[in-house]
């Protein structure tokens, strides 16, 4: 039987993308778990530091440090690695590769090129730059385990004039399967989960009125998912709970999708 309550205790985390929703209640119930957590942020400082705080407060030895960067550039990256390393040690234990954006609808037709930009660089060139840099140090230490967050969207192809988004989350899910292979023989894990409607900032702000009553009538649970619920099979995916499970695309949606 695992000992549950020691899961994370002095194990060294980055989350990306941790200043809303699902990226902050990951942090903070890694840092309540007890681990030492990089809490990454780009622009929302203010969330990031509630996240610190959350942790802080907690009973525990978990620790919080704030990380901001464009993960974008590979300079940026490889600065978060490095001030991760010096408030905690050379070591990452766990990678949850949760930064992304959506977007405004936008038909193919009228999609414009800076746009497809943005949404692959902030849902799939910063997951590749994070994970290339956190899998040196894994294949080091011969251990490891990486979630990135999909999405539902991943399996369908998104509503209309949300195809970018899609395609960008498509491929997170077959990097996550491609990579499972390549790092298996280093103790290195890589699994995906996909999340259907979750309650977050970004959410709020584009799924409004009748569009998100449709989104509740059209998921078995009745609900739209809030942003713990999708922490907690984060957590399992990093644990040893999860030691014989890799290149697997999770899908926690409230049952909005069955295949």
């Amino acid at each position: 039987m695992h000992d549950t309550s020691r899961w994370f205790s002095g194990r060294i985390a980055l989350v990306t993308g941790a200043g809303s929703g699902i990226g902050l209640a990951t942090a903070v119930a890694l840092g309540r778990a007890g681990a030492k957590v990089g809490i990454h942020y780009r622009g929302n400082r203010s969330g990031a530091e509630s996240a610190r705080s959350s942790i802080a407060d907690a009973p525990g030895d978990g620790e919080g440090v704030l990380l901001q960067a464009d993960l974008s550039r590979s300079t940026d990256v490889d600065r978060v690695f490095a001030e991760l390393e010096a408030s905690f040690g050379p070591r990452v234990d766990c990678l949850v590769n949760n930064a992304g954006d959506w977007m405004d609808k936008e038909p193919i037709a009228d999609c414009r090129e800076e746009q497809w930009d943005h949404i692959f660089d902030v849902n799939v060139k910063s997951v590749f730059l994070c994970t290339r840099r956190a899998a040196r140090t894994m294949i080091d230490q011969g251990e490891g385990s990486i979630v990135n967050l999909g999405s539902v969207a991943g399996h369908t192809g998104g509503g209309g004039g949300t195809v970018p988004y899609a395609a960008a989350k498509a491929a997170v899910h077959t990097f996550t399967r491609g990579l499972s292979r390549e790092l298996a023989p280093h103790g290195i894990r890589v699994n995906c989960i996909a999340p259907g409607l979750v309650e977050t900032p970004m959410i709020a702000e584009r799924v409004v009125g009748e569009s998100r009553d449709a989104m509740k009538r059209l998921t078995p649970l009745a609900c739209i998912g809030e942003p713990d619920q999708i922490a907690g099979p984060i957590l399992h995916l990093l644990s040893p709970a999860a030691s014989f499970v890799t290149g697997q695309i999770y899908d926690v949606n409230g049952g909005f999708l069955m295949r």
